[in-house]
């Protein structure tokens, strides 16, 4: 199957989606090329900074989600909070997660949805946004191009803790 990435309509995430948000967070577990198993569900609800990316999501203020959609159907999606969670810099700065279906991967849809995002966070007026990211994970680049810089370890020694300025420069 050949996807267009324009094909993809990048568009907020609707309150009745919210719960979507478990099954990419699912997705956004990072698994290594070699491995061949499932990954349980049970990684995102034992963990509560796992859980904490889609609880109650939509009560928090500084909620914000996009997903991507093909046909019709939900195939990405693209989401803040600053709550404590993976990723989380301080109080102020909203800490992304995002993932893909992996049939829907490399074709530059993760790419619209986090430019999307890290515009409406400018036009907020956020002066930063965080992730973190496995430090095997080859998405360290797209991020890097997007304008994340790594500042050091995330939660452990095996994440970056990255950080994308979003304040205009001077």
């Amino acid at each position: 199957m050949t996807i267009d990435d324009d094909a993809a309509l990048i568009r907020p995430l609707r309150p009745e989606e919210a719960p979507l948000l478990e099954d990419f967070l699912l997705e956004a577990v990072y698994v290594p090329e070699d491995f061949t198993g499932q990954v349980p569900r049970s990684v995102i609800y034992d963990d509560p900074m796992c859980r904490a990316h889609f609880e109650r999501f939509g009560a928090l203020p500084d909620d914000r989600a996009l997903v991507a959609e093909v046909d019709g159907r939900v195939v990405g999606a693209c989401w803040v909070r600053t709550t404590d969670c993976y990723g989380r810099l301080d109080d102020s700065t909203p800490a992304f997660a995002i993932s893909l279906y992996r049939e829907y991967r490399g074709r530059g849809i993760g790419t619209r949805m986090l430019r999307r995002m890290l515009q409406e966070l400018r036009e907020a007026g956020y002066a930063r946004a965080s992730l973190g990211v496995v430090k095997a994970n080859r998405a360290v680049h797209l991020y890097e191009r997007l304008g994340f810089r790594i500042v050091g370890d995330g939660f452990d020694e095996t994440e970056w803790l990255m950080v994308c300025e979003l304040a205009a420069p001077e």
